[in-house]
């Protein structure tokens, strides 16, 4: 079985993130959202909910 690789993290917390992968922060959970399923269509990844704070790019 293939594992899944992070390729970006997003979220409104920035300070409580870290790791080797992009992060971008949003102001509000509205961008949150919008920065996400951008980056999930340019990527050809999917979006997982970590918490409603942040959400993770993922290539399966």
């Amino acid at each position: 079985m293939s594992k899944g690789k992070i390729l970006a993290v997003i979220t409104t917390q920035p300070d409580k993130v870290a790791g080797g992968a992009p992060i971008f922060a949003a102001d509000s959970l509205e961008e949150l959202e919008k920065k996400a399923f951008l980056l999930e269509k340019i990527l050809d990844a999917m979006v997982h909910e970590i918490d409603q704070d942040t959400k993770v790019i993922v290539k399966h």
